[in-house]
């Protein structure tokens, strides 16, 4: 735990400093170290269980604040619709080239759902830090995020969660009506004895809006183990939950709480989750396998090709070359989902450990290189068009 807070710690000055020569995501770092202090490097640490626990949380965190920061109103029409085409096209591609790639059918349609990811949780951040989020760019961005969070989640729920897929799918079926549901139901009311409790308590010991969030994601969580639905889908819709729940809260309020669950999110639970990812990555068995290793760049060179190329579908129309070029790079950053992937691949027996290796080396890569390179094109836009341009797409 100390070795993990001080990777916490120090990221952020790491990523400050090499700021002023290049902007390098702050998860890169964090990563990163978490390699260099793993058994295969350093040997500092091992895996624990406990880490391992607070690491899920973490994830669950990651994909809460996603849902909690989509603006549907945001991205309806041209966006989403585009990016839901782009999606299922690199679903096809993806699992065309799993197929290929690996010995079974089944661990083909694994690989290529995971190909067909988008890292929301993991670029939402990126593109707050650069001032993006409010952006036609960033719209779109969010767009294809949103798209590549949900539509590989929503297929894992239906051939992953299990060989008999009647009953997961009509589980998964009433799971998105009770969520449907609750939301329209949270949507309808000003709910003002909730806003008036956390007004009342966000100064004091109580805090009463960061423990509703804290019992709302293991209330769901929990649901999602009992039913056999997939954590990650049920984190991102408890956001969601959210973030209706607060419409009808003072703006002040609603700042306040957000700055709250921001800090307990990426100050504490967010940050074990990529620390423990570099960690538990088995970098010997990937450098004693030279096929292995090969895949690696392969899988890479597949999420811009599978993933990143349909997403030109979902460029603003106005868009420069720049733009597109980072539209490409960002949607083409996945990690999260590629880690949920192989963990269920593996565990059911369905994906060779050698290719989940290989594929969480891909992802990582994309992580470290992927944003990184994408803000360096949004640099080389022209500088008329600012980043916080309210102007709206077609």
């Amino acid at each position: 735990m100390v070795l993990i807070s001080l990777i916490a710690g120090a990221a952020p000055l790491l990523a400050s400093l090499t700021g002023r020569v290049a902007k390098v995501p702050l998860v890169v770092f964090e990563i990163v170290l978490g390699i260099v202090i793993d058994p295969s490097m350093l040997g500092w640490v091992q895996p624990t269980e406990f880490i391992k626990t607070l690491s899920e949380l973490g994830l669950a965190m990651l994909f809460f604040m996603a849902g909690n920061e989509i603006d549907f109103a945001a991205i309806k029409g041209r966006p989403v619709n585009r990016a839901a085409l782009a999606w299922l096209i690199s679903l096809g591609a993806g699992v065309a080239a799993g197929v290929l790639l690996t010995p079974t059918p089944e661990a083909g349609v694994l690989v290529g759902i995971a190909l067909s990811s988008t890292a929301l949780g993991t670029l939402l951040p990126i593109l707050r830090d650069a001032g993006e989020t409010k952006s036609p760019f960033g719209r779109t961005i969010t767009a294809i995020g949103t798209v590549g969070e949900f539509g590989p989640l929503l297929a894992i729920s239906l051939f992953l969660s299990g060989r008999n897929l009647g009953p997961s799918a009509i589980l998964l079926l009433v799971f998105v009506l009770i969520v449907g549901l609750s939301i329209w139901l949270t949507g309808r009311g000003k709910h003002q004895s909730v806003h008036r409790l956390m007004t009342a308590t966000l100064h004091t010991s109580g805090q009463f809006a960061v423990r509703l969030v804290l019992l709302i994601i293991a209330i769901l969580v929990a649901l999602s183990l009992i039913f056999g639905l997939d954590m990650l889908l049920v984190a991102i819709a408890a956001g969601i939950l959210w973030c209706v729940l607060m419409a009808g809260a003072s703006r002040h309020d609603a700042e306040v709480v957000e700055i709250k669950l921001a800090a307990v999110a990426f100050g504490l639970l967010v940050p074990v989750f990529f620390i423990n990812t570099g960690i538990s990555f088995d970098l010997a068995a990937l450098l004693a396998d030279p096929f292995i290793l090969a895949l690696v760049p392969i899988f890479l060179i597949l999420f811009l090709v599978v993933r990143g190329l349909p997403n030109l579908l979902a460029a603003p129309v106005d868009a420069t070359w720049s733009d597109r070029r980072a539209t490409v790079l960002f949607s083409s950053t996945g990690l999260p989902i590629t880690v949920a992937v192989t963990a269920i691949g593996r565990s059911s027996g369905l994906l060779p450990s050698g290719i989940a290796t290989a594929l969480i080396g891909a992802g990582m890569l994309s992580v470290l290189l992927f944003p990184f390179l994408a803000l360096d094109q949004r640099r080389r836009r022209p500088s008329a068009v600012p980043p916080d341009s309210s102007r709206t797409t077609a």
